[in-house]
């Protein structure tokens, strides 16, 4: 049953599945985004870095965190725009193996038009461990319920 902006309340939380992050993932990721920093496809010179071997990047686990949702949360129907992303930050580095899964919580609802509203979100990736990996704070645009 599709989910619409009246059935996000302030404070409720939401988890996805999880998802293992792979050697395909980054090398596919970076034939996309022509990202082939050396830190993410070389792992002699990524031994040699604070990580101590080849990091996911940033911008995969992102993009990775907003797809986790949408296959685990029936609202892919009823967004109607991803409106923005605030207070982005890596705290810890994604390696080659680790399995992610995303925490999102309500933070606040806004009706906007009669049809539609603002849900923004506080938005953790979690590693295998439970920590934090990525947070954001997210808003998406979402269809009201339809009258009757």
């Amino acid at each position: 049953m599709p989910r619409y902006f009246e059935d996000f309340t302030a404070g409720s939380v939401e988890e996805s599945g999880g998802r293992t992050i792979t050697e395909a993932d980054i090398v596919h990721f970076a034939g996309l985004s022509g990202d082939f920093v050396p830190l993410h496809m070389d792992e002699e010179y990524a031994r040699q870095s604070p990580f101590g071997r080849r990091i996911a990047h940033g911008a995969l686990i992102f993009s990775i965190s907003t797809g986790l949702m949408t296959q685990s949360s029936d609202i892919h129907r009823t967004v109607l725009a991803f409106y923005g992303v605030n207070r982005l930050r890596f705290r810890k580095p994604v390696f080659i193996g680790d399995t992610i899964r995303v925490r999102k919580t309500v933070l606040g609802v806004e009706q906007r038009h009669q049809d539609r509203g603002l849900v923004t979100f506080e938005t953790q990736v979690l590693n295998q461990a439970g920590e934090a990996v990525l947070v954001y704070e997210d808003v998406l645009l979402i269809r009201t319920r339809p009258p009757g």
